[in-house]
């Protein structure tokens, strides 16, 4: 099992540097922290008293870990969650804020086990999650991972600026798609062929 320190790293290399797509909601963004949440921080990096992309150019590696473990994993109490799901809802959870708990919250509900899609860990999600993670001990990790590949999908079909995140100019799996098939176990990654017939409908 890796350290939650060691999974923070892994994120931050598959976010990548200082990035501002008009085509992103998050602005500028820097291994996976966008200014929206250094302004909500109060990050101000540069000392001029304002958060501005400038500050965001001048974050660190280790500041991004430190807030991804702060915020992103032990305040939300992904630390509480089944060992096997943490790392996966803590990525999901950088990648797409509260969507990465209530895509759990749902999967659970599916399966039987009482819990709201409400974005929040507290004890009934807690419960139902280990109950869930103990009727199916070896699937439910690629659960999640199948039921984010299928979030991802979801919103290209619905945002075509958001399509070159899900599938990369010649026609293969984008970043939002590798990314998801990280978490799940080979045999159910999809195919090219099935990818390309899954995305066919898109322009």
């Amino acid at each position: 099992m890796q350290s939650v320190e060691q999974i923070a790293h892994a994120i931050v290399v598959r976010e990548g540097g200082y990035v501002n797509d008009p085509d992103d909601p998050g602005g500028a963004t820097k291994y996976g922290v966008t200014i929206g949440t250094m302004r909500r921080l109060g990050l101000d990096k540069t000392g001029d008293g304002r958060v501005t992309t400038s500050d965001v150019k001048a974050l660190t590696r280790e500041d991004a870990v430190s807030i991804f473990v702060d915020h992103y994993f032990h305040r939300p109490r992904i630390s509480q969650l089944p060992e096997l799901l943490q790392a996966s809802v803590f990525d999901m959870n950088v990648n797409a804020g509260a969507n990465a708990v209530k895509i759990l919250q749902r999967l659970v509900a599916a399966m039987g086990f009482p819990a709201v899609a409400d974005g929040v860990i507290g004890p009934k999600t807690i419960a139902a999650v280990n109950a869930a993670a103990q009727a199916a001990p070896d699937h439910i990790a690629d659960a999640y991972g199948i039921a984010r590949r299928n979030y991802y999908f979801r919103l290209a079909d619905r945002r075509a600026a958001s399509r070159k995140y899900a599938r990369t100019r010649a026609g293969g799996k984008g970043g939002w798609i590798r990314r998801a098939e990280e978490f799940i176990s080979p045999r159910y990654h999809m195919t090219d062929s099935e990818f390309r017939q899954r995305v066919s409908a898109w322009a």
